[in-house]
């Protein structure tokens, strides 16, 4: 069947169209995204704006007309932090419900945590053994942890590298003293959730997807995106805290001249950086396995495994 799935985020809103049935990989058919930023809009307390709003609902629309142009049987929505954070939050969402004809699901910080870990699950399979899967958004840091499907461990926490440079820089490139910081507050939070990843055991393998990962894997010599998804990809513990260094002392302008880094990103490099590197410092991490799966896969299979099964009669 073609399933349609907009996921919308704090940085970005984006609807992807695939192929898929239950028991097979999803196939990629067709892909629409914009960089809508709606953290940026939240005012007033926290309210996503008027503008933000109208802005998010005539994407809606031009997403549920392209869905309907590439024959979309099946339509997925859900919201992600920046619209779960806004005080208006479960009132916008209403709005564009009604507006459009949809139901959009508003996950939590936990949901995003589990379904990213079943994507990061099914791509590498049951011999990876124990994962830890880390994924940086616009608004919060996702960690998860286990052996099955469903990880024994799964974290959220609002430590997103959009929501972090809003509100912990003021210049661009930030003073060394407020990196510092934010570097301290970083470490912190992820520190007190350590122990409940690593309860159970070590991980065997940890993996990392976003693309605030991907970006940063990138310059620091990985593969680009170009190759293709089924490239090895990795990221080294020593390489990034020397990157992490290096960016923070950069203004925005040099860090969208680096490889991979896409100019709408780069302002927020930065704050990811200190959050990637502190948490592969603090679990131990020596080296992360990109995946080049993430929440949406994850909402997609979820999706596929509740699809009524058929069993064929022998002959």
């Amino acid at each position: 069947m073609r399933l349609g799935v907009l996921d919308i985020g704090s940085n970005t809103v984006h609807l992807l169209v695939v192929d898929a049935h239950r028991g097979a990989r999803p196939i990629p058919a067709y892909s629409h995204k914009e960089e809508l930023r709606l953290a940026e809009h939240l005012e007033k307390g926290d309210m996503l704006s008027a503008r933000g709003i109208e802005r998010l609902g005539a994407f809606v629309e031009e997403a549920l007309q392209m869905a309907e142009d590439k024959g979309v049987e099946d339509f997925l929505a859900f919201a992600t932090s920046a619209v779960r954070d806004a005080a208006n939050g479960e009132q916008v969402l209403a709005e564009i419900d009604e507006r459009c004809g949809l139901d959009i699901q508003m996950l939590t910080g936990q949901d995003e945590a589990r379904l990213t870990f079943l994507a990061v699950r099914r791509w590498f399979g049951w011999s990876a053994g124990r994962l830890l899967a880390l994924d940086i958004g616009g608004g919060s840091l996702e960690l998860a942890a286990g052996v099955d499907e469903e990880p024994d461990a799964a974290v959220s926490l609002p430590l997103g590298a959009g929501r972090l440079t809003r509100d912990w820089f003021t210049a661009d490139p930030p003073p060394p003293g407020e990196v510092r910081k934010l570097r301290k507050h970083v470490r912190a939070e992820i520190a007190r959730k350590v122990g409940d990843l690593v309860r159970y055991g070590q991980p065997n393998r940890a993996v990392a997807t976003s693309k605030t990962f991907r970006q940063l894997a990138r310059i620091a010599g990985s593969a680009p995106s170009s190759e293709g998804p089924y490239v090895s990809r990795s990221l080294t513990r020593e390489a990034l805290a020397d990157w992490t260094v290096k960016l923070t002392t950069m203004d925005s302008a040099a860090r969208a001249q680096l490889p991979g880094v896409s100019p709408g990103r780069a302002a927020q490099l930065a704050a990811g950086a200190i959050v990637a590197d502190a948490t592969m410092d603090l679990f131990e991490v020596e080296r992360l396995e990109m995946c080049p799966w993430a929440l949406r896969e994850g909402v997609i299979l979820r999706r596929l495994d509740i699809l009524p099964s058929r069993i064929e009669p022998a002959s």
